[in-house]
């Protein structure tokens, strides 16, 4: 079954690289609508941008999408992971500005609202992407990123830093029965102080405070209250990468697996997977498809695990 809100939710903040404050309201869709972004700003062009992968323009840092008129809309990455965590399928993101608020730094903000407003079923059926063949992107420094078949979807992700505050980090994660909401929704950016300038240098992380980033200089945590999670890091790159991941259109069974792997990489091998004839095929969920989706089974109860 496909899924929406049951009301609306909004969220006001600024952006983490623009440094804009922005009002975001997510809305409910009917049935086979997607995730859409509406720049209510945008006037003179067309202010409607799909939450798909093929309409994604790299930039740093962040997931951004832009559309034929050029109106684009970035650090789309946690609202992105909410929803899909969530199991929300179809949405209307009305937003007055080019960058998604940042709220402090993870999709924990997101989350709650989602949960607390409540999701309603939709009498449609869902299709998953079903993963049939192993597909890969490799950088030159060591960054890989993989899908490859698996029953539902499971992330598997490892980092590493020479800040020993984060260092070397793996995880892997079954992404069924709220497993988002619990385990890595109030996971948070991060960053290392001697990246700060620049960053800020390239028109980056204008928004950046110690309260929406986790930052690391060598041994120390330099954000208030320290780390909520000894892997917090890799935590937030599995959020990032089901956020991008998200970006496919419909849930994904398969497992994706990243080394040193970013927000352009997660992308490339969408697009490798979708370019790669018989390597998916789209199958209507049966009853047991559906229980191994990510945000199936979520309750409000999983909220009280989360920071």
């Amino acid at each position: 079954m496909q899924a929406t809100l049951i009301s609306d939710v909004t969220f006001e903040g600024v952006g983490l690289h623009s440094g804009v404050s922005t009002k975001m309201t997510v809305r409910p869709a009917g049935t086979d609508h997607g995730i859409w972004f509406k720049r209510v700003d945008v006037t003179d062009a067309d202010p409607m941008i799909p939450a798909l992968y093929h309409v994604v323009e790299h930039k740093p840092l962040c997931t951004r999408i832009v559309n034929a008129a050029g109106v684009e809309v970035t650090t789309i990455e946690h609202i992105m992971a909410a929803l899909a965590g969530c199991g929300v399928r179809n949405a209307l993101i009305e937003i007055d500005g080019p960058e998604v608020p940042i709220m402090d730094g993870c999709a924990a903000d997101f989350v709650r609202a989602i949960v607390d407003t409540g999701i309603e079923a939709q009498d449609a059926p869902l299709y998953a992407i079903e993963v049939l063949k192993i597909v890969t992107v490799e950088h030159e420094d060591g960054a890989i990123a993989t899908l490859s078949p698996a029953g539902s979807l499971e992330i598997d992700f490892r980092i590493a830093f020479q800040d020993s505050a984060i260092g070397e980090q793996s995880k892997h994660l079954n992404m069924a029965n709220g497993t988002f909401v619990r385990e890595l929704s109030d996971s948070r950016t991060f960053c290392r102080k001697s990246d700060i300038d620049m960053m800020h240098a390239n028109g980056l992380a204008l928004g950046g405070t110690y309260e929406n980033a986790v930052v690391v200089d060598g041994d120390d945590v330099l954000s208030p209250g320290g780390l909520r999670h000894a892997d917090e890091a890799v935590r937030h790159k599995m959020l990032d990468a089901l956020g991008d991941l998200a970006l496919a259109g419909a849930p994904i069974l398969g497992r994706y697996t990243g080394v040193k792997a970013g927000h352009a990489m997660t992308n490339e091998v969408l697009r490798k997977l979708f370019a790669t004839p018989g390597a998916y095929r789209l199958v209507p969920c049966s009853v047991d498809q559906l229980r191994r989706l990510p945000g199936v089974g979520v309750k409000p109860r999983d909220l009280a695990l989360v920071a």
